[in-house]
């Protein structure tokens, strides 16, 4: 999968960060680790080419929130997200988890009942598994 994105590495409490936005809204988000440059390879590992005229303003506007999530303050998400390369399955998978309030956990069993698979928990865990923006999805 490759879009066109812009990328931006962060510093957070916990270490470097990264964010990739397209035009219509977050991609991917890197959670935090020692090395920036791993950072840097993880977002465009997946995003492939950089941007310069994608979203910047969205992209400060999610940097400015995650890095109070990261501080321990309680953030509400309301940005645009832009998973449009991904299955509709795992899309369905993500606005169910999306859905849980927060602080309470659900069994992927329950999200599989939620998109209408029953059966379908291990799909759901590969789908959270494969989730391209934590935190905002949880």
């Amino acid at each position: 999968m490759y879009l066109d994105c812009s990328l931006k590495v962060f510093k957070t409490n916990f270490g470097w960060a990264g964010i990739a936005a397209s035009e219509r809204g977050i991609c991917k988000i890197v959670l935090p680790r020692k090395d920036k440059n791993a950072v840097k390879k993880a977002l465009l590992s997946e995003t492939g080419a950089i941007s310069p005229i994608s979203n910047r303003k969205l992209i400060e506007q999610a940097v400015k929130l995650l890095q109070k999530y990261f501080s321990g303050e309680r953030v509400s998400f309301d940005l645009p997200l832009d998973l449009r390369y991904h299955t509709d399955f795992q899309r369905a998978v993500w606005r169910a988890a999306a859905e849980i309030p927060y602080g309470e956990t659900q069994a992927y069993v329950w999200i599989a009942k939620r998109v209408k698979s029953p059966r379908a928990a291990r799909a759901v865990g590969q789908a959270m598994g494969a989730n391209p923006i934590p935190i905002i999805i949880p």
